[in-house]
Formats: structure tokens, C-alpha cells, sequence
């Protein structure tokens, strides 16, 4: 009787656990049999594991084979366990020193001709081995780039199974040729999963993507972009068709300041879980970007699918940006399920294969026309939507929904002034990128020592005891409460984007011009505050 044991991991969701693969040799009847509530996919790697082995020039046991999963009650999918499978059964037939295998991590698929094939989800399984005290992990050549991201583990990157035999059983390793020169990696096709990426991109390098100096006028929402960028605060842009609120987020992203190497690991971790992750690319450094279209479930927006749920949009958009163009088009259900991540910045999808918890703390831009034909705001353009048509229009996008929302502007009509450039250029990415990090910086050195880097995630209780405004200046805020415009989560709201504005100010603490700005872009009432950027027109 042979007996040896290795580990691989299980990934739900973005979260891993590591499972040890056990392999039993008995005499009999031969058979293979395999334990631990493995999915279709991990079932035939059965027949995956017996092929790769016989054509590594290895033996395979005539004998009754079981090999166990434990812990049985975890459900087990994919085929990243093929690699740990067949090292157990080798170690069982003593091919190679059982005691060589028992402290390691192997995760990878198996070729029928013994190659070994990348899997998605490297990232995250590392760093739960790593969580659970292993140090040593073997995983596939082509993301050995993407597991060393994990400090204090040493990394094993093998092309075939035969390597791998070599090395645990102290043999000169073979080379095995890579793919030729100019023909496609078919091992790399595992990878990325075509149509998981629902509308998502990576923010461009400074200088090299679309540039806020194209957008023509628009100074109020230029100024509110920034102010969105720089204390992480949701926007809403209203207005009638062709006024460029589509031109405006779609250069959100480029002003945010790059990931630190905390969130760059968790966006590339969801990233390589839904197999979107830019190939040599295994770090992501910039702030994710997704655009759904408006005709998204509420599914593929807040995550879910067959068996255990796949990250949604509010995941793929973690650290970044989550637009939603043509918001009031999209289902109230859909709109409503995003009210969850907004204030926890998490998502809890429950499924009868389990419970998974996603990270979802990203940077809600939302884009509406007044009407359904666009033309209510706009003087003689002749809007024919009845007052009904309009009230429901607009009430798709619901009070809770909104009231999540911090600034609120409407984009106007473009003057032919502004379109042909009489009125100056506006500022370039560059530039609005610059007074974004330093914002941010002001921010951090506030917050040192506190659980929150950004002011959009300070408790209200916090901004009432702990980050007083100046002495009445707060004076608008409560007339407004007094009159029903704001709620208590918006007076919390208000202060956070007056912080913001602080900070871009270079204020020690918001003033009254800093909250009456504050109330004019949740409230839309002008407050007779001049605008401080360099889009002053």
C-alpha cells in the first residue's frame, strides 16, 4: 500500500483555501476514484491526470487508486487541481519521495501530452497558501510572474509535468521548447475569458489616452471630475445629448492617482479570477475602468452566474471607475442592487453552492438625459415627452440611489464659443492629475492612523466630533435640513466633498465658502460661490 499527500487551492470567488490532495494505493481491481465534492471539470481530470503521466514517461499504478480532497464539505471546481492530483498519485507509486511533495502548493491544469497549462485565479490562490504558513508553491510557467507577486513565497514555474518529476526527484531537468517564434501560445488560452470583461479597460498611461483638455466648456463639471477624483466621491451628470458627459468619465480614470501595491494586488486578484488580466501584465498599477451596457442584468452588474458566483461589474470596477451611461435605462432592480456596495464597498451574493464575498469599493459615475427624447432642458428644441413620460423617466434613478450620489451637475449645452475654441482650452489631464494627488496626499497625512485613506469613507459620526468644519459654516447645511433638501446621510455627504475641496484648496478644514460649494453641487442651488480651478472661464 502506497500513500502520499500534497495541496492545492480552492478559490471562492477571490478568496482561497487551501485543500490537501491525498492519494491511496491498495491492491485490486484497477480503478480510479475521486473524492471531495469536485465539479464536472475536476471529475475528468481523471482521465486528464492517467494521460499526462503516461506520456511523461512515468508508470501508471495498476492498482485501486483514491485520491481524496479534503476538506470534503468545500466545494471544488476547475481544473488547477490536475498538477497536485498526479504529484500525489507519483508519490504514492514512489516515483518521487513522497516526503518531497507533502509542504507543497501545486496548481495547474494537465495536458493529455504532459504539459502543464495556466490556470486563472493564480494570484489569489497564492496568497491564501501563503495566508495558511506555506511557502513554496508550483505553479504554471506562464504565470510564475503573477504568483511571485506574493512576498515570502518561493515560486516554481514549470512547462511540463516531466520537469516537475525531475526536479522532486533530484534529476537533471529536461528543456522543453517553448512555443516557436511568431506562432500563437495556445497555453495561454486559459487565460482570459472572452465577453467576462463587461466593458472593462485599464486606465491609460498620463499622456497616452483621451486628454480633458479635448472636451469643449463644461467648467462646473470639469471642476466637479475632480473633485470626484480626488476624495473618491459618486457623480451624476444630467443633460441633454452631445453636452459630453460621456467625453468627461470616460477621463475620469485618467486623473485617478496610480493603485498603491495593496490595491494593485486586490484589483489583479479579481482581475486574474475573471480572467481579464492584461497578458504580461501580471501587476495591475492603474485604476480599473467598466462601462456596462444599459441592457446588463442585475446578475452581471453585482455578480452571480451558475454554481459559485463570478465577479459582476461593481467587482471588475474595485479601485477604479464603474460608469453607467444612459443610467435611467437600466433596470430600477439592477440600479437599486448597487446601493449595497456603495456604502460597504463589498458585495454578499448568496447561491445555493455558497455565500461569497466580493470586493467591490469603486467610483460610481452616472450619465442621464433630462428626458427620453433629451430635448426637455434645452429652450425651442421642441420636446414632446408629456410631464408623465418625464416624473417617470426620472424616477428610475431612485431617491436611495441617489442620495448615495454626492455631486450632482448638469452638464449644459455646448456654445459655439466653447466648440470652437474662443474660449480657451480647458486644462489637460496632466495637470487636473497633479492637484488630484496632492489632494489625496493632504488627505493620507489627515488620516494617518485611522482605517480610511480617502474622505468619501469617513463615518458621519467622525466628520460630527473628530473633523469639525470652520465655526458656521455649516449654517446653509442646516437650513437645509430644516427645509427637507438634505437628509442626514446628505449632510454627512456634504462634508466629505467639502473636506475635498479643502484639500484642493490647500484649507486646513472646510470653510463656508468650502460647504456652500459642497451644497451646490448635491443640491443644484446656486449659492453664488466662484468657481477656484483653472477652468475658471
Amino acid at each position: 500500500m502506497g500513500f502520499a499527500r500534497t495541496c492545492s487551492v480552492a478559490l471562492v470567488g477571490v478568496e482561497g483555501v487551501v485543500v490537501e490532495v491525498q492519494a491511496d494505493l491498495e491492491p485490486g481491481v484497477a480503478a480510479f476514484t475521486l473524492v471531495g465534492l469536485p465539479d464536472k471539470s475536476l471529475s475528468e481530470s481523471r482521465d486528464r491526470v492517467r494521460a499526462s503521466v503516461v506520456n511523461s514517461g512515468a508508470e501508471w499504478p495498476q492498482k485501486k487508486l483514491t485520491v481524496g480532497l479534503s476538506p470534503a464539505s468545500v466545494p471544488k471546481s476547475g481544473s488547477g487541481f490536475d498538477l497536485a492530483v498526479a504529484a500525489a498519485v507519483l508519490g504514492a507509486a514512489e516515483r518521487i519521495d513522497p516526503r518531497s511533495i507533502a509542504d507543497l502548493v501545486l496548481i495547474g491544469e494537465l495536458g493529455l501530452d504532459g504539459r502543464v497549462r495556466p490556470v486563472r485565479g493564480i494570484l489569489p490562490a497564492v496568497l491564501a497558501a501563503a495566508d495558511a504558513g506555506y511557502h513554496q508553491v508550483v505553479v504554471p510557467e506562464q504565470t510564475a510572474g503573477e504568483a511571485a507577486l506574493v512576498p515570502g513565497v518561493s515560486v516554481l514555474g514549470v512547462r511540463t509535468l516531466r520537469q516537475l518529476i525531475a526536479v522532486l526527484a533530484d534529476e537533471p531537468v529536461p528543456d522543453e521548447d517553448p512555443a516557436e517564434q511568431g506562432r500563437p501560445d495556445a497555453m495561454l488560452a486559459g487565460l482570459l475569458v472572452p465577453g467576462a470583461g463587461i466593458g472593462t479597460g485599464l486606465a491609460p498611461d498620463p499622456g497616452e489616452g483621451p486628454d480633458l483638455a479635448d472636451v469643449a466648456g463644461q467648467h462646473t463639471a470639469r471642476r466637479a471630475l475632480e473633485i470626484a477624483a480626488a476624495g473618491g466621491h459618486h457623480l451624476l451628470l444630467t443633460g441633454p445629448p452631445g453636452a459630453g458627459k460621456t467625453m468627461l468619465a470616460e477621463r475620469l480614470p485618467g486623473i485617478l492617482p496610480p493603485l498603491t501595491r495593496q490595491e494593485s494586488l486586490e484589483v489583479t486578484a479579481v482581475h486574474s479570477v475573471a480572467g481579464i488580466l492584461p497578458p504580461g501584465e501580471p501587476l495591475v498599477r492603474r485604476a480599473p475602468y467598466c462601462a456596462p451596457h444599459h441592457s446588463a442584468t442585475m446578475q452581471s452588474l453585482v455578480g452571480g452566474g451558475n454554481g459559485i458566483p463570478r465577479p459582476g461589474a461593481v467587482s471588475l470596477a474595485h479601485r477604479g471607475v464603474l460608469f453607467l451611461d444612459e443610467a435611467p435605462e437600466f433596470s430600477t432592480k439592477s440600479l437599486d442592487a448597487l446601493r449595497q456596495p456603495l456604502e460597504s464597498g463589498h458585495v454578499v451574493i448568496a447561491r445555493t453552492a455558497g455565500v461569497v464575498r466580493l470586493p467591490a469599493r469603486f467610483l460610481l459615475a452616472l450619465a442621464a438625459n433630462p428626458c427620453p427624447c433629451g430635448r426637455h432642458t434645452l429652450h425651442g428644441a421642441g420636446c414632446e415627452c408629456p410631464p408623465s413620460v418625464i416624473r417617470r423617466y426620472q424616477a428610475r434613478l431612485s431617491g436611495p440611489l441617489l442620495d448615495r450620489v454626492d455631486l450632482r451637475v448638469e452638464a449644459e449645452p455646448v456654445t459655439r464659443g466653447d466648440l470652437l475654441g474662443q474660449g480657451g482650452r480647458g486644462e489637460p489631464t496632466t495637470a487636473v492629475a497633479d492637484r488630484v494627488r496632492e489632494a489625496r496626499a493632504r488627505a493620507t497625512a489627515r488620516l494617518t492612523g485611522t482605517p480610511w485613506t480617502l474622505n468619501s469613507e469617513i463615518p458621519g459620526h467622525e466628520l460630527r466630533t473628530r473633523y469639525l468644519a470652520a465655526p458656521g459654516a455649516l449654517a446653509h447645511a442646516e437650513r437645509d435640513i430644516e427645509r427637507g433638501l438634505l437628509t442626514a446621510r446628505g449632510v454627512d455627504r456634504v462634508l466629505r466633498v467639502a473636506w475635498t475641496i479643502a484639500d484642493l484648496a490647500g484649507h486646513d478644514r472646510p470653510g463656508h465658502d468650502d460647504i456652500a460649494h459642497a451644497l451646490e453641487l448635491r443640491t443644484g442651488i446656486t449659492r453664488g460661490v466662484p468657481l477656484t480651478t483653472g477652468d475658471r472661464p
